[in-house]
């Protein structure tokens, strides 16, 4: 199995506290539908970024668009991830997700 690393973009948190409580009920509910295949659930991302460029010059901000977050997933193939990264709550708080399959080194 394969390691695939689903990165966030986009989304956010609700205001309220009882909207809050709802999204992260329903991030529960998907990492444990998910079971063994979670291998880190992941953590959102603050806002504070740094990029470094090839000749070693630092900047603020994202290169592109900034990410929001991420998780690591164990899967047979590419499709099985998509489709397990297709549930995620991230979708319905109106975020984006890219997955990548993680090279064993």
């Amino acid at each position: 199995m394969a390691k695939y690393v689903l990165v966030f973009t986009g989304g956010g948190m609700p205001e309220s506290e009882e909207e809050q409580a709802k999204v992260m009920e329903a991030w529960e509910t998907w990492y444990q539908g998910l079971g063994q295949a979670v291998l880190d659930p992941g953590n959102p991302f603050s806002p504070a970024v740094q990029n470094i460029t090839p000749d070693r010059t630092v900047s603020d901000g994202a290169y592109g668009t900034q990410a929001s977050g991420y998780t690591v997933l164990q899967a047979d193939s590419l499709a099985s991830a998509v489709s397990m990264a297709k549930k995620c709550p991230m979708l319905d708080g109106n975020g984006q997700i890219s997955v990548y399959e993680a090279l064993d080194m």
